[in-house]
């Protein structure tokens, strides 16, 4: 398995693969399939994503096909530059257990690492997705909050779990 970042030549394999997150696990995700699958321009739009300053996206590969993906987004604004997001966390689920995850979360905490003035990590998890956060646990990210019904898909409520990794300097 091999863990690196994407580029513009990699923004069609990315979308395909966000579809498929957002169609499997609708909880997992602000956007939805229905909004993304009607975007317009959404490869290109893609494309130019995955060059903005601070934004990265990791994918994992396994015999050049994508398998998994998680974005590291640093902070723009001057108060709170010192932070850096998670989104966009996904691995396909045939290739599940199989350490893809904790490759891509270890490669962005690695990035944030080396990102001068970042000193934290956060990230929002669906509150009863128990491996999630299992492996984020295991990486040293703590729980801090939980917002009830965040989402609503189809009647359902979904909580989410705020979680924090201090970065040691």
């Amino acid at each position: 398995m091999e863990i690196r970042l994407l580029t513009p030549a990699d923004a069609r394999n990315y979308w395909t693969l966000r579809l498929e997150a957002l169609k499997n696990h609708p909880e997992a995700f602000l956007a939805s399939y229905e909004e993304s699958v009607t975007k317009e321009n959404a490869v290109e739009q893609t494309a130019q994503n995955l060059t903005a300053e601070g934004n990265f996206t990791f994918g994992a590969f396994d015999q050049d096909k994508l398998i998994g993906v998680v974005t590291l987004l640093q902070e723009e604004r001057k108060k709170i530059r010192h932070r850096a997001n998670i989104f966009a966390m996904y691995v396909t689920p045939s290739r599940r257990g199989v350490g893809a995850g904790k490759a891509l979360m270890t490669a962005a905490i690695q990035k944030a690492k080396d990102i001068s003035g970042v000193e934290q990590i956060n990230l929002n998890v669906t509150a009863s997705n128990h491996s999630a956060k299992q492996l984020y646990t295991q990486l040293g990210f703590q729980e801090f909050g939980l917002e009830k019904n965040a989402l609503k898909i189809d009647g359902v409520y979904y909580d989410d779990a705020y979680m924090v990794l201090h970065l040691k300097r």
